[in-house]
């Protein structure tokens, strides 16, 4: 690290369970984030200024009026414009130095192959079923760290699918392919402002956990906010040995 970034890091290096080491780990990872929205833009923010080292966001969608009640990484300056390249701005903002590829698509198998198979930890910000499975299915072939994360109305979820761990379940252990999801939008149903921010936040510290090292992630535990009382509940999440993803994973050391 130069002078500058053991100034900008500081913070970080004065805290025992990071240091030096950590936050040079933290500047050699590689991070993916899937959404660009109200769980991305926290999350995207303070990876950014966590110093993760290189930052791929994927978003196909473009900045609209109606984001900006939660979607922090956005302005009013910037509607229109392509989600991803909206939040690069905000995070070159506060920390030039960062390393950014921005994909502006949908995060289809294809691509989640290719993205997945590069990365050190994956967030998955987005707001569909049929995307977090598909999230779900590139993490585990490529035996990568997931945080999945969920907001709607004033419920919020969260937890760590960690694949590297032969016990620990995936996402499709808790939340199987085939059962029937209604497929709820902040669009028709609305999202408490604040807790997009809340899960998005923990993603990114659950990230920044798994990169730097630390034995102390949510995998195994998914976590549940209702924001009306502000009161989480925990449940223990266990793998399914019947899960059509991750029943034929390739054991893998601990």
């Amino acid at each position: 690290m130069n002078d500058m970034q053991l100034l900008r890091y500081s913070r970080h290096i004065l805290l025992d369970d990071i240091g030096i080491e950590g936050q040079q780990r933290l500047l050699q990872s590689r991070a993916l984030i899937i959404g660009a929205g109200g769980l991305g833009s926290p999350a995207a923010l303070f990876l950014g200024t966590a110093g993760v080292g290189h930052i791929t966001l994927v978003d196909n969608d473009h900045v609209d009026l109606s984001n900006l009640q939660r979607q922090i990484a956005h302005t009013e300056a910037r509607i229109d414009q392509p989600k991803v390249e909206s939040a690069a701005q905000a995070m070159r903002a506060i920390n030039p130095e960062l390393s950014l590829t921005c994909v502006q698509a949908r995060a289809d198998a294809a691509l989640l192959d290719q993205l997945v198979a590069l990365a050190d930890v994956v967030l998955d910000c987005s707001d569909n079923f049929d995307t977090r499975q598909a999230i779900n299915r590139a993490c585990v072939q490529h035996a990568k760290p997931l945080v999945a994360g969920a907001a709607i109305g004033f419920d919020g979820q969260i937890s760590v699918y960690d694949s590297r761990q032969t016990t620990a379940p995936c996402y499709a252990c808790l939340f199987p392919p085939d059962s029937q999801m209604d497929e709820v939008r902040c669009a028709t149903m609305g999202v408490f402002a604040p807790l997009v921010g809340i899960i998005g936040s923990m993603q990114a510290a659950e990230a920044l956990k798994l990169l730097i090292g630390l034995p102390t992630s949510l995998a195994g535990r998914l976590q549940m906010l209702d924001a009306k009382s502000m009161e989480w509940r925990e449940i223990g999440a266990q793998r399914d040995p019947h899960c059509s993803v991750c029943q034929a994973r390739p054991s893998l050391p601990e």
